[in-house]
């Protein structure tokens, strides 16, 4: 709930007061000047933290858990994940009674991919309607999409273990499974996600966080453009944002959707003719259209398909390559981020860049295994004729409320 800030109290009889006197002021226990060596004891503090803290500890006090049965059909899969607000769901294999892995956008995505192929808008719907969720690993070995793993930890396996497991199996949730002590048979108590570990350190690591003061480029946390726009001309088909996958609002869905699929990205830039960042098209609003059975809607420009967005959506949060991967933390314990849209700021502008133009993307993933440490492994980030359907929210200003319901 949001106060007021002048409220309401009942009248005080006046009574004669103290003299006051200044009271000498507490001193901070940030140093006056940051080190690297002030920065790195604050993450080896939280490492230690999360060594002492289990997964259980983790979880919110209250939330729901939607596992879906594998033998359902995609299309009411679907409508239980849009109507609890929610993007992934564990799945369970009754006939066994044991845990069947995770149903994700990602799959509905190379669901698309597939029949964009192979079929027809009308097989496609046709097929929709009565395929389940159990034959969708058929679908990924047919795109020659890898399987994801069938991971899982115990509730009370140590929050660094969780994380180090979410970080070498390339995984954005961890499903946490306990056994029955009458029937011996699995069962599923909750789903760690990257945002709600990253939101648990945000929370209670909050001394050491004010020490993380080192530029997110600084320290390697991102993916970022490799080439300099002051370079000159561009030679034919190369992609002036390369590695970042990037979009225009006359660019398809579809192409978008390939984007996702072929790169294993949740999310894609929208920028304008002069690199400008105007919006960001992520596979959440894919499914919108899916659900809908609009799939001829995926032939729409992106321009087209944004009018179709969701009033409520939050907008695009943006940062600096100069902003502080704790000021990142931060925003996360204040409101629901999954990733950071990078932009040039003043510091490019004054070297000749353009203030808004994309410089990099920033995931959840990216923020988790800096934090964590190395784990000997190594994995990429995710990476105007209309005005953007969502405002772009810088994100050292940013105090929206965490919205949604956590999976």
């Amino acid at each position: 709930m949001n106060l007021n800030a002048a409220t309401l109290s009942p009248t005080s009889p006046k009574v004669r007061r103290k003299t006051s006197t200044r009271r000498q002021r507490a001193p901070s226990y940030l140093s006056p000047h940051q080190t690297q060596e002030s920065h790195d004891a604050a993450l080896y503090s939280i490492r230690a933290f999360l060594r002492s803290r289990t997964s259980y500890d983790a979880f919110p006090v209250s939330f729901r858990l939607i596992v879906l049965d594998s033998q359902l059909e995609v299309r009411k899969a679907l409508q239980c994940l849009l109507l609890n607000g929610v993007v992934s769901a564990p799945l369970w294999n009754s006939e066994k009674s044991v845990f069947a892995g995770m149903f994700t956008v990602s799959d509905i995505i190379h669901l698309i991919q597939y029949y964009y192929r192979t079929s027809s808008y009308d097989n496609a719907t046709a097929d929709v309607e009565t395929f389940r969720l159990e034959s969708i690993r058929d679908i990924e070995k047919s795109l020659s999409v890898a399987t994801p793993p069938l991971i899982h930890e115990h509730p009370s396996s140590s929050l660094y273990g969780a994380a180090q497991r979410l970080i070498q199996t390339h995984a954005r949730r961890l499903p946490l499974l306990d056994n029955d002590s009458e029937t011996g048979h699995q069962v599923i108590v909750s789903v760690l996600t990257q945002y709600r570990l990253l939101k648990f350190i945000a929370i209670n690591c909050t001394r050491d966080i004010q020490f993380l003061h080192l530029p997110l480029r600084k320290l390697g946390i991102g993916t970022y453009v490799q080439r300099d726009p002051s370079e000159g001309e561009l030679e034919p088909g190369q992609n002036p944002y390369h590695p970042i996958a990037t979009a225009t609002l006359s660019t398809t869905v579809f192409d978008v959707v390939h984007m996702f699929s072929e790169r294993g990205i949740s999310a894609v830039p929208i920028i304008d003719e002069n690199g400008v960042v105007v919006n960001l098209y992520e596979t959440v609003d894919v499914i919108t259209l899916v659900h809908l059975g609009a799939y001829q809607a995926l032939d729409l420009t992106i321009a087209e398909a944004l009018n179709q967005r969701s009033p409520d959506f939050p907008g695009v949060v943006i940062c600096t390559a100069t902003d502080s991967i704790g000021t990142l933390l931060q925003l996360i314990k204040k409101r629901r981020v999954h990733r950071l849209v990078v932009v040039e700021g003043e510091e490019e502008e004054r070297k000749g860049g353009k203030k808004g133009r994309l410089l990099g993307i920033i995931s959840l993933s990216d923020v988790l295994r800096y934090v964590i440490g190395e784990v000997d492994i190594q994995e990429s980030a995710e990476p105007p004729e209309e005005p953007p359907s969502g405002p772009l929210t810088p994100a050292l200003t940013s105090t929206t409320e965490e919205q949604g319901t956590e999976t």
